[in-house]
């Protein structure tokens, strides 16, 4: 069996987790999460403790994935995930405007962002932009939308980028 499907969720206080026959619900203080059960899985809740088991050899994959899934669904509910976005460019700003983000990257136009439900977006400065939620799957899309209004460009760096995300930069052409 995967290594993955064997580790046990343990799962923190005051987070619950729901196990239904067509699906699976975790409650926690950042909101509430919910995934339809595959019906090659077997699930167990005891104390605490949620362990996952295949039904057979070829629901080994699934049984892994679905592991990984409910781990992030109980992190998500208990603690959340962000996602970090640095503007690097002249001119290049990120404001708040009520829940919309108003993005400068040197367009002629500035480019207004709605945050999606269940999303929170802040920037700590005029060149950050946090992306914040308990779905980890919907805050990594939300952070790639944003960055994909002008990604890095390889020549001097200047673009949206993750923050800590490495640039390959080009040399440019020598005359």
């Amino acid at each position: 069996m995967s290594r993955v499907a064997k580790k046990p969720i343990t799962l923190p206080k005051g987070v619950d987790v729901t196990i239904n026959a067509a699906d699976v619900v975790a409650k926690g203080s950042k909101g509430t999460l919910s995934i339809k059960r595959p019906s090659g899985v077997e699930f167990n809740l005891d104390n605490g403790v949620v362990t996952l088991q295949p039904k057979s050899d070829e629901h080994v994959a699934i049984t892994g994935t679905m592991r990984a899934v409910l781990a992030n669904m109980v992190t998500g509910v208990s603690e959340g995930f962000t996602r970090k976005l640095e503007l690097v460019g002249v001119g290049y700003r990120a404001a708040m405007q009520g829940s919309d983000l108003n993005l400068s990257l040197g367009f002629s136009h500035p480019v207004v962002f709605k945050a999606p439900e269940g999303i929170t977006l802040t920037t700590p400065s005029q060149t950050e932009v946090l992306v914040s939620g308990a779905d980890k799957q919907r805050v990594g899309e939300v952070a790639a939308k944003i960055r994909g209004f002008r990604p890095p460009e390889p020549y001097k760096g200047k673009g949206v980028r993750y923050s800590g995300e490495n640039i390959i930069r080009k040399e440019a052409k020598k005359a």
